[in-house]
């Protein structure tokens, strides 16, 4: 078990680490590195993975109802807490209920549990991505038009894929093959960024990205475990969701927030310190998925 917990972790902390390294001595456009990759990359990745006859999107149906859950239902968790501590909520709650699906969630899910889990790795994420640009965006700003926040590459893609599986429409392997080719570079690029997004701790505000450090993965994990329960999820969905509800705040939180104004100097020690925090949460996670024998 800790060979499986090792041969998963240290591909993400070394390439993540190569991140920190090369931007420790170079200043990488790192911002446009992630424009290239969300609009690009990702999209090709969702669509080449959605549209594969192979993958019978219908089976996934409740495990992204479970991850809806997670995400809204961590909100709703954590508004006491944000209450009785007087926390902004509109720069606590976010990080807390948006998390790493990208950056860490699907690398992370593949090592841990193979190719098979890509499927429910890039379901997870789609999930987590849509409310966040629609929930989470709603929350900073409720006169953002919906349009503008669903026009995104990701989104169009999510819709074609979907549209090709559903519709049973074949395409052809080369056409596959390329779009997934394209689509792998996404993986190792959001490890790297997140290594040097990794430089900009900021420790000033160290009491707040501890808390939700704690806090974040534990009302995933809180909501996960009824939905395993009550949905019957697969053996991989189970895993996949355990992962996935403990998953540490997205780097994209800070980017908002930037964008917002809102606080970006405490969102980004939420994000940034619960991103360290996974550096404990996850082995722990995946040891216990690995102790129970999901896969």
């Amino acid at each position: 078990m800790i060979a499986q917990i090792l041969s998963t972790m240290l591909p993400v902390f070394v390439i993540a680490g190569c991140g920190a390294l090369y931007g420790r001595y170079r200043t990488p456009d790192i911002q446009g590195l992630n424009i290239l990759n969300m609009e690009l990359f990702v999209p090709m990745l969702v669509f080449a993975v959605l549209a594969d006859q192979q993958a019978p999107l219908q089976e996934y149906a409740r495990l992204a109802l479970a991850a809806t859950v997670v995400v809204l239902g961590s909100g709703i968790v954590l508004y006491p807490v944000a209450k009785v501590l007087k926390l902004n909520l509109k720069t606590f709650l976010p990080p807390m209920m948006f998390n790493n699906s990208g950056n860490m969630g699907i690398p992370l899910l593949v090592l841990a549990f193979g190719d098979a889990a890509l499927p429910a790795a890039v379901v997870l994420f789609i999930v987590e991505m849509l409310l966040h640009f629609s929930v989470g965006l709603y929350m900073l700003d409720p006169h953002t038009s919906i349009v503008q926040r669903l026009k995104l590459p990701i989104v169009f893609a999510s819709i074609a894929g979907l549209a090709v599986n559903l519709g049973g429409v074949p395409l052809p392997a080369w056409l596959l093959e390329t779009l997934n080719m394209l689509g792998g570079v996404c993986i190792p690029l959001m490890l790297f960024a997140l290594g040097v997004r990794m430089l900009d701790v900021d420790f000033s505000d160290w009491k707040l990205g501890m808390l939700g450090a704690i806090a974040c993965p534990a009302s995933g994990l809180i909501l996960a475990w009824p939905m395993i329960q009550i949905l019957d999820l697969p053996g991989l969905q189970v895993a996949s969701l355990w992962v996935f509800a403990a998953l540490p705040p997205a780097v994209l939180n800070y980017m908002v927030a930037e964008q917002y104004r809102q606080e970006p100097h405490k969102v980004a020690s939420l994000v940034l310190l619960g991103n360290l925090g996974s550096l404990v949460v996850m082995p722990i996670v995946l040891g216990l998925v690995f102790a129970e024998g999901y896969i």
